[in-house]
């Protein structure tokens, strides 16, 4: 079993967009793999920015001896996107990926993504609508692929919700949507969460974050871990109060990978988040080592 450990970068988001400063920071928390977010650098800024901020973010990975694995959406851009109301609108967007696409490519990431295409209220009430724009997604994901390929990437992320409405929140939907992508020119992957638990059908296999990781581990290149529970995902830190009310435990998240029959790398990205307000503002860095210490009684270097 090839397990990682290492940060999702949005924890640093608005505090630490220095490259010198968030790679200090994973370099002290014995860090040496990240899943890069675009809360960081953002796509949408001119090229030339991107291209700049991108080598200095090299340079600072390169000499202390961090490795981008992969790139996602964060905060900003947990958007509708591809699941856009208007035809016309998500065509634009798609665009969007594009230059995710490019960006990843620039730091060296293998693949990236974001939620699959995030439905609106009325979307979600209107089966036949919400099912062409799946359907519409799925054709854009194709072309993506090929654009992503030509770009050097490995292959495409998006990340299991917990609400249908933000879709692929059931073990049906994910798998119809696998499928009619496995034909893509780069493959289509799962960034899992433990926080993102489908409740809507009490003691459904969905409402587990174990029976997630055990059925889709073999196409995860990584996961999301944060302290949790039933009733929410709380990216809670991994501090004693917090575990004694979270049900997060890494000896079942290791044995639900190992269930899963997953021979590849797979990083468990550690996503914490703290408000900016007193005292969590001032406890962040003191959280994330804690939290990577308490990890590590597993996960060694």
């Amino acid at each position: 079993m090839n397990v990682k450990l290492g940060f999702d970068l949005n924890c640093f988001a608005n505090r630490y967009l220095e490259p010198e400063a968030w790679t200090d920071l994973v370099a002290a928390c014995g860090i040496r793999v990240v899943q890069f977010n675009f809360d960081i650098i953002d796509f949408l800024l001119p090229r030339k920015v991107q291209e700049r901020l991108a080598e200095q973010t090299r340079h600072c990975c390169r000499s202390k001896n961090i490795r981008i694995k992969c790139a996602f959406g964060g905060h900003n851009h947990h958007q509708n996107y591809l699941g856009h109301p208007d035809d016309e609108a998500a065509a634009c967007y798609e665009k969007f990926y594009k230059k995710m696409a490019d960006l990843t490519a620039l730091l060296g990431g293998e693949g990236f993504g974001t939620c699959f295409a995030i439905t609106t209220a009325p979307v979600q009430r209107d089966p036949e609508r919400r099912a062409q724009i799946v359907a519409r997604a799925i054709e854009a994901y194709h072309r993506l692929a090929a654009y992503a390929k030509a770009q050097g990437l490995k292959y495409l992320l998006y990340e299991t919700t917990s609400t249908p409405r933000e879709t692929c929140a059931t073990f049906a939907e994910n798998d119809e949507v696998l499928a009619r992508l496995k034909d893509a020119a780069i493959p289509m992957l799962l960034c899992l969460d433990v926080g993102h638990r489908n409740q809507a059908t009490p003691g459904a296999p969905e409402t587990d974050p174990h029976a997630w990781i055990r059925k889709y581990g073999r196409v995860a290149p990584l996961i999301h871990i944060q302290q949790c529970n039933a009733d929410g995902s709380h990216h809670w830190p991994f501090l004693p109060e917090f575990n004694r009310k979270g049900d997060i435990v890494p000896e079942k998240i290791l044995e639900a990978i190992r269930d899963s029959g997953a021979d590849h790398e797979i990083l468990l990205a550690l996503e914490v988040r703290h408000r900016a307000y007193y005292p969590d503002e001032y406890k962040i860095e003191d959280n994330l080592k804690e939290s990577i210490r308490y990890w590590r009684q597993w996960i060694k270097e």
